[in-house]
């Protein structure tokens, strides 16, 4: 069971506190990834606040949790009993180990659960808890233990004495319970403390005082155990799972130039050999293939990159970059890219919907939107694809091994066919059959005097005169006379 109903207030967000994002997933989002993997078994969810906002993300990224709301939230034990009253096949009967994780510990490590549910069924333990013990316990339910060292009680920062407060052993919020046990306390839980609600930590001390046997399991590690009760803490959060990831990622055969300025999401993966430059973000469905470069100074969301492919100062979405590639620096991938081995995006150049072939070249200055580019082919700089008319969006096609001259503009829907090419200036509205010369431009016609005339008094009009006067006088400018050999190397 993952409780994920409350509101985080100290957020001060419209979105519901286990909804916010942390490297690739949300809060609550971590945690049933940590849960599916360590127990594999039903996972009910029980939300509350935005709950409509809960659902539709469990639909998306766990659709077989079954959620159940806690219309009156009247605490952490009555949201359990909920649960165990409203799940189907729960209600009734229900034995063995029962789970319960609150939803905004995403730090928390599937084989730290494991072991937390391995020490509780070898112990034959009634309840087992997760602790940690950390150097500033504040505002964090209080591990109480007896004299012989044995769990007594956990008690929450608002209920414990000034002598409780000092121990800095806590919960974590994390429990594994048997099932029959967790439902005779659950009837008998009371509202008598200062929240007026039902504490699932008592559960544990109606345990402990009934003289069933409770254990604490630490934690290997106190930072899987922290939430985030606001933004500050989610941000510290989000800087210990980026080392965790980067240091994971490293220890596998990837360079991590500057770990510091690289964020990892853990749904991207990368290949051996993959280099990542500093001040780079690999997020979403992003895979990195062997011996390629990233970075540095570059985003990539749900890109694939291909094996030895260099991505250099990019900003790129939901695109393919082919073995062995070039991209950048300063160039933009909007989805739906995807180019061939060996191609290459350069400079400043932009492309959308377009595929580019083994080979092919968009160097730079140029956008490429809804075309298709051959293998072997050569676009020129400042080329334009004219893909929309106003009303739709149309695509051209150029052929392979087809060159086009520079300031080109292609527009949609325009066929360059195979060895084909484009003059310099050219405006190609119509198709250039294979291997012929498209040109579409006005012949140039030079007007005499017309800066004199039109533009007297200017610098341009100085220089113009003293130009013609050069020529009438058969003088070479000084700019030119004065270079010599030494000015030549």
């Amino acid at each position: 069971m993952i409780l994920a109903a409350g509101e985080g207030k100290r957020m001060k967000s419209a979105l519901p506190k286990v909804l916010h994002p942390l490297l690739g997933r949300t809060l609550v989002g971590h945690v049933l990834a940590a849960a599916q993997e360590a127990v594999g078994g039903a996972v009910t969810v029980v939300v509350g606040h935005g709950g409509e906002l809960v659902r539709a993300h469990l639909e998306q990224v766990a659709p077989e949790a079954v959620p159940v709301t806690q219309i009156e939230r009247r605490g952490t034990g009555h949201a359990v009993r909920i649960a165990l009253d409203e799940t189907p096949g729960l209600a009734a009967g229900l034995t063995g180990t029962v789970v319960v994780l609150n939803g905004d510990i995403p730090l928390l490590r599937a084989e730290t659960l494991s072991a937390l549910i391995h020490t509780h069924e070898s112990t034959k333990a009634a309840a087992t808890v997760l602790t940690a013990e950390v150097a500033d316990p504040t505002g964090l339910g209080r591990i109480v233990r007896n004299r012989g060292g044995e769990f007594a009680a956990i008690v929450e920062e608002r209920d414990a004495t000034p002598a409780q407060r000092a121990i800095r052993e806590i919960n974590s919020g994390a429990y594994v319970f048997d099932a029959e046990r967790l439902r005779e306390m659950l009837g008998k839980l009371s509202t008598d403390n200062d929240q007026g609600e039902e504490y699932l930590t008592d559960v544990i001390g109606l345990l402990a005082a009934a003289g069933a046997p409770i254990v604490a399991h630490r934690a290997p590690d106190a930072t899987e155990t922290l939430g985030a009760n606001d933004r500050a803490e989610l941000a510290g959060l989000r800087a210990i799972m980026r080392d965790r990831i980067n240091d994971e990622w490293m220890r596998d055969g990837v360079a991590i130039i500057d770990p510091a300025t690289t964020w990892i999401d853990v749904t991207v993966t990368l290949g051996r050999d993959a280099v990542v430059e500093p001040n780079t973000h690999l997020r979403g469905a992003t895979r990195v293939g062997e011996g390629a470069v990233v970075g540095p100074d570059t985003t990539l969301v749900d890109v694939v990159v291909g094996d030895g492919a260099t991505v250099v100062r990019t900003h790129a979405l939901s695109s393919e970059i082919g073995p062995q590639a070039s991209v950048g620096p300063f160039a933009y991938l909007r989805p739906g890219t995807r180019l061939g081995r060996k191609s290459k995006i350069g400079t400043f150049v932009e492309t959308k919907a377009a595929t580019v072939g083994d080979g092919a070249k968009v160097p730079h200055l140029s956008y490429v939107g809804d075309a298709e580019i051959g293998e072997g082919t050569n676009i020129g700089a400042a080329t334009v694809f004219v893909n929309y008319d106003g009303v739709q969006k149309r695509r051209s096609v150029i052929g392979a091994h087809a060159r086009t001259g520079a300031d080109n503009m292609f527009v949609a829907p325009v066929h360059v066919g195979d060895g084909a090419y484009t003059a310099a200036g050219s405006v190609i509205t119509k198709d250039v059959p294979p291997g012929a010369l498209g040109v579409s431009r006005a012949p140039q016609r030079n007007i005499e005097g017309w800066v004199e005339r039109k533009r007297p008094g200017t610098a341009a009009a100085q220089a113009a005169r003293d130009a013609h006067t050069r020529e009438e006088n058969h003088v070479t400018p000084a700019s030119v006379a004065d270079v010599g050999p030494r000015d030549e190397q």
